[in-house]
């Protein structure tokens, strides 16, 4: 292979997408002068045209001298958060809780049969690695990305990451034929970020570590290292002035930092797949950049840059930096002249790109890419989403919920009394498929359902608690104010502050991502909630802003207990 073929294995571009296809024009040149063999999709289209793009995808790479097929990547597609650079919205696939739901139903074999799922979904379509799991820890509260996380406790999240895993590369003894690749997620810490910013933004580049619990976040990366994961995924953060066991770590995010790499990550924990870094860590954040934060998205005029650590050097110092520091492959990059170029400046040794390249070229194989990179459409439309997948979707959304109030059991609604419902946030022919009248009034209902989403309050978007403006709050008020019987539903993406909500509602029922046909179900007693909390819900903003980022569930005189749910039989 000559140099510039082995750069373009080093590098993980993103496909073009252009209506419910790939843009031919602007993909070509990727694959055929700049060698691309790896990208990610963000395309959401029904799994047929999925399949037929991603085709056309790998004859263009089967006409390259040495016809290397694509590994092609995503984001998570099966739950109910869709979140610009994180999960893509749900096209035909099966619907499944987010993460931090299977960490609410706390059944590990469940998590491995919805992942086996996933996996063969995925490989339908022709998506060969999945950007998944999330073995991060929510330790910090505000943190905006607790729902792709399996909950607070490191032990239970190992064996949750341990079965994803599994059930995603069809067993624990590395890729096969029938294996989606994992990368595993953000190795290490990006749980504990300071104040709960996200390190999307140089505003919130640091995760700290107060309570010196650094140990706790690395435990549930064991459970993916034990199942074969082939990926790993350094965090954008920066540990602020963090000391492991006597070594100062680096002040330079994970993407750069050959001690969380080499020594720990190669060295301690033998992982020897392939390390991908996060999307942009290479990029120029120049001032408007580094000023940026929500609700502004991440991304700007500069593009996506998270260089945390290393703003002031050069895109080529950055390539070389990251990968000396052990990342094999530069996540979001369609430049792999940049490798090429370090290489000839003397920054990058050969014998390190031959390294990277083959542990690259290595997973191809083992995927069986080089036999038949190739999907059937018809195939994939019969098999994404079918009843019988979700049916084990709909059972985990249920088994997901988790009652936190009861007054008077009022849940499960029974009998023939009630038949007029103020519902908000549920549409309105799942609540007339049930046979009900649905009003617009709560005085003139029987009983009113209000969903509540994140509040994402204050000016950087990280409040957990209601004010009493929102939409749905407001809702929410008005039916309780009406004297109607009322359940809340409110949306865990985060761990919510719902002291003024608990004291109006008769009855709160939490989810982390239910269809209305899952909730009604519920609701009227044909399933049952089977949620535990996967991290400890705080009383107040004060309590929040006085526990540790890195330390799970310790905040003072939690409003419920981290493993709080109720069951329709019996209260405990």
């Amino acid at each position: 292979m000559t140099l510039e073929q082995k750069a373009g294995l080093m590098v993980h571009g993103t496909l073009p997408v252009s209506g419910a296809g790939y843009d031919d024009t602007a993909l070509r040149p990727l694959i055929t002068d700049r060698k691309i063999t790896t990208f990610i999709t963000r395309l959401a289209a029904a799994p047929d045209v999925l399949a037929t793009a991603n085709n056309a995808v790998q004859e263009l790479a089967e006409r390259q001298p040495l016809g290397i097929p694509v590994v092609i990547s995503t984001d998570p597609r099966n739950g109910f958060s869709v979140t610009d650079g994180q999960t893509v919205s749900r096209v035909g696939t099966t619907a499944m809780p987010d993460a931090i739901g299977l960490g609410a139903a706390g059944d590990p074999q469940l998590t491995r049969h919805l992942s086996d799922i996933v996996r063969q979904e995925y490989r339908a379509v022709g998506i060969t690695m999945g950007l998944s799991p999330q073995a991060d820890i929510a330790t910090e509260p505000r943190w905006t990305r607790i729902n792709g996380t399996f909950g607070s406790d490191p032990q239970a999240v190992k064996k949750q990451v341990n079965a994803y895993v599994e059930g995603m590369q069809a067993g624990d003894d590395g890729l096969s034929t029938r294996s989606v690749a994992t990368v595993t997620k953000h190795w290490v810490g990006y749980g504990a970020q300071a104040n709960g910013y996200d390190s999307y933004y140089y505003y919130g580049r640091y995760a700290v570590f107060p309570g010196g619990d650094f140990k706790d976040h690395i435990i549930p990366f064991t459970g993916a290292f034990d199942a074969g994961t082939a990926g790993i995924m350094p965090t954008y953060s920066i540990l602020k002035d963090l000391v492991y066991r006597g070594h100062a770590v680096p002040q330079v995010g994970a993407g750069f930092n050959s001690y969380l790499l080499k020594d720990l990550l190669r060295g301690q924990y033998d992982f020897d797949g392939v390390i991908v870094s996060d999307w942009g860590i290479t990029g120029d954040c120049p001032q408007e950049c580094l000023d940026n934060r929500p609700p502004a998205s991440f991304i700007g005029p500069w593009g996506a840059a998270m260089p945390w650590g290393v703003e002031n050097l050069s895109v080529l110092q950055r390539f070389a930096l990251s990968i000396n520091a052990g990342v094999d492959q530069i996540g979001g990059s369609d430049e792999p002249s940049y490798v090429v170029g370090a290489v000839n400046a003397g920054l990058i040794s050969r014998s390190r790109v031959d390294q990277a390249a083959r542990r690259i070229l290595e997973q191809k194989f083992r995927l069986g890419l080089f036999e038949n990179p190739y999907s059937d459409p018809r195939a994939a439309a019969a098999l994404a989403g079918n009843d019988r997948f979700q049916a084990v979707g709909d059972q985990a959304q249920a088994e997901s919920l988790t009652l936190l109030t009861n007054k008077a059991g009022l849940l499960p609604v029974r009998g023939t009394k009630t038949t007029k419902v103020y519902a908000y946030g549920v549409a309105a022919t799942a609540v007339q498929d049930r046979g009900l009248t649905l009003v617009t009034d709560p005085a003139d209902a029987d009983l009113a359902i209000v969903r509540l989403a994140d509040p994402r309050g204050g000016s950087d978007l990280t409040g957990l608690d209601y004010t009493g403006n929102e939409a749905d709050y407001r809702a929410l008020q008005t039916a309780v104010t009406a004297g109607v019987p009322t359940v809340a539903v409110p949306k865990l993406d985060r761990p919510l502050i719902l002291t003024n909500v608990v004291d109006r509602a008769d009855a709160v029922l939490a989810n982390y991502g239910v269809s209305d046909e899952v909730l009604l179900e519920t609701i009227f007693g044909r399933r049952q909630p089977g949620g535990r909390l996967p991290f400890e819900l705080p009383s107040s903003p004060r309590a929040v802003a006085a526990q540790k980022a890195d330390v799970p569930d310790d905040s003072a005189r939690p409003l419920f207990p981290h493993g709080y749910g109720l069951t329709y039989r019996k209260h405990h």
